[in-house]
């Protein structure tokens, strides 16, 4: 179990430690909040500002709070704002993208939400890239009294990406997190991690059905851990690209929030559909460093390394074709060549161009010697976004009460197999309003909920581990173990290899587990491993090729039997 009942007087959790080696343990004062959100990107700040308009909110950052995956987002927010678009028309496009398997109400409620959520990111003071080109129509916002540049991306019939230059999330983060700095209602633990969700099916099964109570922290800095008790929790903690050897997510993505909500006895669903983008640069000295979709919007060509463009071959859209077809393509150009990457061209469209549209990009190449004004630019795909996650319904429920999700953590129905480009941080801004109105809808409910005294995180023997090279290996094994079975292309047989090797670290990590003090390495490799299992077992189940997923075995679709949802429970 992970955790008992030590003392019915709380002023006892504070003094009880755990002395191993030269670090100790403490188990901490219990704390309390209104609202507890576990993340600190779109979904999980913006989320936090509109509630704590009403009640106190504790947000959780496992690093400091800028550092998310939505800082690193490039592209934009894709959203109907120009007067010639329409939302039937980024609905069609969501619904093409998703190769069948995205719920059509959620797809039409998430965009039509979007200019709102365009609008109030602006007035948090986001600085989306004016439209300083021509005054031809498809610029043209219907935002009232400004003029934002829109491009477009793969997948999309419109210009309707509004961004900050190719630094979107950059701008929004930094927007966020000066309201949520200022805000006296919101409390930031930094360099805090959850371990695992109070549920009262764990610590009081004989008091309620199912229920979330909170959380159990880990304090980096102090070595403490101890429990946030709320009467809402609120996942947003991103998704698990760096399940993935090669990756353009930050080393936090571990897939927290969906291993901690398997844990606590929620549903996840479509974890096999984990979306490759096709352009991350190829520089050993560049870590996951992701070259935008929106070069390839604004006219640039992929070619072989002997010049060739090889997508006339592929799509009739050529490289604004859908992710998933730009990444096999080029997954299949390289293994076809022997060659490590493909080129991204640019340079036709001239230095002044580039330098406006993509100045973060010019200048981190130029500091690695590259010139893409002069030459293109080297890129490999790499592991992006999940479209799968925590079940939820519409208003971000998980099926465990008073327990939320959204962002990538969550798997809405937004996306199907296949997420639309700039469909992520909409999804994240939108949800964010929808998950807020559904708490304080229930807010009276969840005020009367008397919850039951949370005992405090059960040490046991637990020791310092010896060794933390363990840890380091069973890491790696994963991600090379998942790149190189469950991947971009796939077969049974590989997913067998794949399914024994991750069994048996499973079983290796969760013995070895119980038996240390837990610290942030540990945590995320367990978190992983729990992912990496779930991902395999949603891919076995799937007989067929569709989407993000491919199968050597399965090449076709098959709706008559697999146009629905994977969902494991």
């Amino acid at each position: 179990m992970q955790s008992q009942h030590r003392s019915k007087n709380k002023t006892d959790f504070s003094v009880w430690k755990k002395k191993s080696g030269a670090k100790t343990i403490c188990i901490g004062e219990q704390r309390s909040a209104d609202f507890l959100v576990i993340g600190s990107g779109i979904a999980g700040c913006s989320l936090a500002i509109k509630l704590a308009e009403h009640g106190t909110v504790i947000i959780i950052a496992k690093e400091n709070i800028e550092e998310s995956n939505t800082l690193y987002a490039q592209g934009g927010i894709a959203s109907v704002l120009q007067a010639n678009d329409s939302y039937e028309s980024h609905v069609s496009d969501t619904l093409k993208a998703g190769a069948g398997l995205c719920h059509e109400d959620v797809v039409q409620k998430v965009v039509r939400a979007g200019p709102k959520a365009i609008a109030d990111l602006i007035s948090l003071g986001v600085e989306f890239t004016l439209n300083t080109e021509s005054n031809s129509e498809e610029s043209k916002t219907k935002l009232p009294e400004f003029e934002y540049h829109l491009t477009r991306e793969g997948g999309h019939e419109a210009r309707r990406i509004i961004h900050a230059a190719d630094a979107t999330g950059e701008a929004v983060q930094k927007a966020l997190i000066h309201k949520v700095r200022n805000h006296p209602n919101i409390t930031v633990l930094e360099y805090h991690m959850a371990l695992d969700l109070i549920v009262t099916d764990k610590v009081r099964p004989d008091f309620a059905r199912n229920r979330c109570l909170g959380a159990y922290v880990l304090d980096e800095k102090s070595n403490s851990i101890f429990s946030i008790s709320a009467k809402a929790t609120c996942l947003a903690t991103g998704g698990h690209g760096k399940l993935y050897l090669y990756s353009t997510n930050p080393d936090l993505a571990t897939g927290d929030g969906v291993a901690m909500a398997w844990r606590a006895g929620a549903r996840v669903s479509n974890l096999e559909f984990m979306q490759f983008h096709p352009t991350c640069l190829y520089n050993p000295q560049a870590k996951n460093f992701l070259i935008t979709e929106a070069i390839r919007g604004e006219g640039g060509i992929l070619l072989s390394r002997n010049g060739v463009r090889f997508m006339e071959k592929v799509d009739s859209r050529l490289e604004l074709a859908p992710r998933d077809i730009v990444a096999r393509a080029i997954d299949s150009e390289i293994k076809k060549t022997g060659e490590p990457f493909v080129l991204l061209d640019i340079t036709h469209k001239g230095p002044d161009f580039i330098k406006t549209h993509f100045p973060n990009i010019h200048s981190r190449c130029l500091s690695l010697g590259l010139d893409i004004t002069q030459e293109p630019i080297p890129v490999v795909p790499a592991a992006h976004y999940s479209c799968g996650g925590v079940v939820t319904d519409t208003r971000g429920r998980t099926g465990i009460k008073s327990l939320w999700a959204l962002g990538e953590t969550a798997c809405t129905g937004l996306h199907g197999a296949n997420r639309l480009a700039s469909n992520s941080l909409l999804e994240g801004a939108v949800f964010a309003e929808f998950v807020s109105q559904d708490i304080l809808y229930l807010l009276n409910d969840l005020n009367k909920f008397e919850s039951p005294v949370i005992p405090p995180w059960h040490l046991g023997h637990a020791c310092e581990p010896d060794e933390m090279v363990v840890v380091s290996q069973l890491w790696d094994e994963i991600r090379r173990t998942m790149w190189n079975y469950v991947g971009i292309v796939r077969s049974e047989k590989r997913l067998v290899r794949a399914d024994a090797r991750i069994r048996q670290i499973v079983d290796e990590i969760e013995n070895y587990y119980w038996d240390v003090m837990p610290s942030r390495d540990l945590l995320e490799v367990r978190n992983l491993a729990t992912v990496a299992h779930l991902t395999i077992k949603c891919a076995r189940a799937r007989k067929e090729s569709r989407g993000i997923h491919f199968s050597l075995d399965y090449p076709l679709s098959d709706d008559q039997n697999f146009k629905k949802d994977t969902v494991l429970s």
